[in-house]
C-alpha cells in the first residue's frame, strides 16, 4: 500500500530530525576534539604525574601485558611481517622485470613512509586506543565522570588531554621500533634468503631514505597519534548506558512533542 498523505509529512520531519542530530553531534565532536587538543599544555603543566603514569601503562603495559613489553613488542612483531611481506613480493616482482636488486630501494621507500607509520598508528588503536576509550566509557557510565567535574575538576582536560600527550610519546618508542624491524625484515629477507648483494642493498636503501623522509615520517606518526587518541578518547568520554541512552531518548522526544516536558508527557 502507497503511503497517506498524513505519513508523508512525518517522514519528513523524522529525517530533518536525524540530519538535525547528525550535525550537532558533529558539532559536538568538534567542540571536543579542539578543547581536548588546546588543553594539551595545560595538562602538561597540572597534571604531570597523571601524564608520566599514562606514558609508561601505554608503553609497556600491565599486568601479563607488562611481561611481553606490552604494545612495543606487539608493533615489533607487525613490522617483522610486513617487512617481510615487501621483500618476498618486492623481490618476485622486480625480479620478472630482471631489476630484483633494487628490492632495497624498494624496501626502505614503502618502510619509511608508509608500513612503518601506518602500522604503528594501527597498533595505537587497537591497544592503547581501545584502551582508553574502555577506561573513560567505564568511568561515564559509573558517573566518575561527573563526580571529577562536581570537584571542580576539568574533566575533559584531566581524561582526555593527558591521554593525548602520553600517547604521543608513547609512539616515539612504538614508531622507532616499527622502522628498524620492518628494515630488519626486509633486510633479511632480501640479502639472507634470496642472496642479494648486502653493499648494494645497503647502498640503495640509504640513497632513498633520507633525514627529511625520516622527519615527514615521524611527524605523520605523530599526528596519526593525536587523531587516533582523541577520536577514542571522545567516544570514551561520550558513551553512555542503556538506561542513560533511553532516559535522553525520552527527554528529547517529550521536549519535541509539548512545550512544558516531562509534565505533560
Amino acid at each position: 500500500m502507497s503511503d497517506t498523505p498524513a505519513d508523508a509529512p512525518s517522514r519528513i520531519a523524522e529525517t530533518g530530525e536525524k540530519a538535525v542530530d547528525a550535525t550537532r553531534r558533529l558539532g559536538e565532536q568538534t567542540a571536543f576534539y579542539g578543547q581536548a587538543l588546546a588543553s594539551t599544555a595545560d595538562a602538561v603543566r597540572r597534571y604531570p604525574g597523571e601524564v608520566l603514569r599514562l606514558i609508561a601503562t601505554m608503553g609497556l603495559g600491565t599486568g601479563a601485558l607488562a611481561v611481553i613489553g606490552g604494545t612495543v613488542v606487539i608493533v615489533g612483531f607487525l613490522t617483522l611481517s610486513t617487512g617481510a611481506l615487501i621483500a618476498v613480493q618486492g623481490y618476485n616482482t622486480l625480479s620478472n622485470v630482471g631489476i630484483e636488486a633494487l628490492t632495497g630501494f624498494l624496501g626502505a621507500f614503502l618502510n619509511v613512509r608508509f608500513i612503518a607509520p601506518a602500522t604503528a598508528g594501527v597498533a595505537l588503536a587497537a591497544t592503547i586506543g581501545a584502551g582508553a576509550t574502555a577506561q573513560l566509557g567505564a568511568m561515564r557510565i559509573n558517573e566518575e565522570i561527573d563526580a571529577l567535574e562536581v570537584m571542580g575538576i576539568r574533566a575533559v582536560t584531566y581524561l582526555a588531554s593527558t591521554r593525548i600527550v602520553a600517547g604521543i610519546f608513547a609512539v616515539i618508542p612504538i614508531y622507532t621500533v616499527a622502522v628498524l624491524m620492518s628494515f630488519l625484515a626486509t633486510r633479511f629477507g632480501t640479502t639472507i634468503i634470496y642472496g642479494q648483494s648486502r653493499a648494494s642493498t645497503t647502498t640503495t636503501s640509504r640513497h632513498s631514505c633520507s633525514r627529511r623522509t625520516l622527519l615527514w615520517s615521524f611527524t605523520e606518526a605523530l599526528a596519526m597519534a593525536a587523531a587516533v587518541m582523541a577520536v577514542h578518547t571522545y567516544y570514551g568520554f561520550t558513551a553512555t548506558g542503556d538506561r542513560q541512552a533511553s532516559a535522553k531518548r525520552l527527554a528529547a522526544r517529550c521536549a519535541r512533542r509539548s512545550p512544558q516536558g516531562f509534565s505533560s508527557c
